[in-house]
């Protein structure tokens, strides 16, 4: 892998845009667990589908359009997080039904999209599931910037973003400009799930965004612990399922996966086997 990888531009963006990603999903997903709201990414990943299947459609009618899949995919999400923040204000006694409304929305749009553009075909194929070689130069340059975007906007915001997921209440009474926040969370979730497809897929971009945080919080002892730990995590995941993926020949986005899941499971038994010697050492010093 290392001459190819050494050779081939693609494999090199390929791996640049998966250490992006590794950073900026689980950064941002720890923030999306906290808050309770981790089915955002799989409402908001079923619109970058639509956008992704508008964009083929249009690139196969106008073979000189500017705009690829990619930023087609970009600006539906987009637009997604800002109906789905929309809805939460309409119905703000029942503000999670405002997901399944926008995933039922993007999955009917993308089924009448992919339709139009006479079926599933290799280019929607590598955005379902990844690619270990569809990154181009431009798309990593857009990669680059919107990981700037999210590192900014988590490092300036850190305060009243941690305060806003812990306690809503009290933030607001601290004067924290709540809905200015949530609107610029739920864009930069949008932004990160845009970028994170190239290289897990639509299907399975929610997974790198809660798996890692899944897995650091029974490790982690605070919260800047849990999101240290899940880009660790994280970035562990991508590059063993980006290199299990190039040599298997399969998409890396259910190697990165199966990847995040088995790094759960171990650490999970880790706690228990831990916790079990803990009673039996306690036994032991009772007796």
């Amino acid at each position: 892998m290392l001459d190819a990888f050494l050779n081939y531009d693609l494999l090199r963006n390929t791996f640049y845009a998966g250490l992006l990603v590794g950073l900026i999903a689980p950064l941002l997903g720890t923030f999306i667990v906290v808050r309770r709201q981790s089915m955002i990414a799989d409402g908001l990943s079923h619109v970058t589908l639509a956008g992704l299947a508008f964009g083929l459609l249009m690139q196969k009618k106008y073979t000189l359009l500017v705009f690829t899949p990619f930023h087609t995919g970009i600006a539906f999400s987009i637009i997604g997080a800002l109906i789905i923040e929309n809805l939460r204000d309409v119905y703000k006694a029942f503000q999670e039904i405002a997901i399944p409304i926008i995933l039922s929305l993007g999955v009917g749009l993308s089924i009448v999209f992919i339709a139009l553009a006479d079926g599933i075909n290799t280019d929607i194929f590598s955005y379902l599931f990844g690619s270990v070689a569809a990154v181009s130069g431009a798309d990593l340059r857009l990669i680059l910037y919107i990981s700037w975007l999210v590192v900014t906007f988590v490092v300036f915001l850190y305060k009243p973003l941690f305060a806003l997921s812990f306690d809503e209440e009290f933030a607001k009474v601290s004067g924290i400009q709540a809905k200015l926040i949530h609107f610029l969370f739920i864009v930069m979730t949008a932004l990160v799930i845009s970028a994170s497809i190239r290289i897990v897929g639509v299907l399975l971009v929610s997974a790198l965004m809660t798996l890692p945080v899944a897995t650091s919080m029974r490790i982690a002892k605070s919260f800047k612990q849990t999101i240290i730990y899940s880009i660790i995590y994280g970035e562990i995941a991508v590059i063993i399922g980006l290199t299990t993926g190039y040599y298997f020949e399969i998409p890396p986005g259910g190697t990165i996966v199966i990847t995040s899941a088995l790094l759960l499971g171990f650490t999970l038994l880790f706690k228990r086997i831990q916790f079990i010697v803990g009673i039996k050492r306690d036994d032991r010093n009772a007796a």
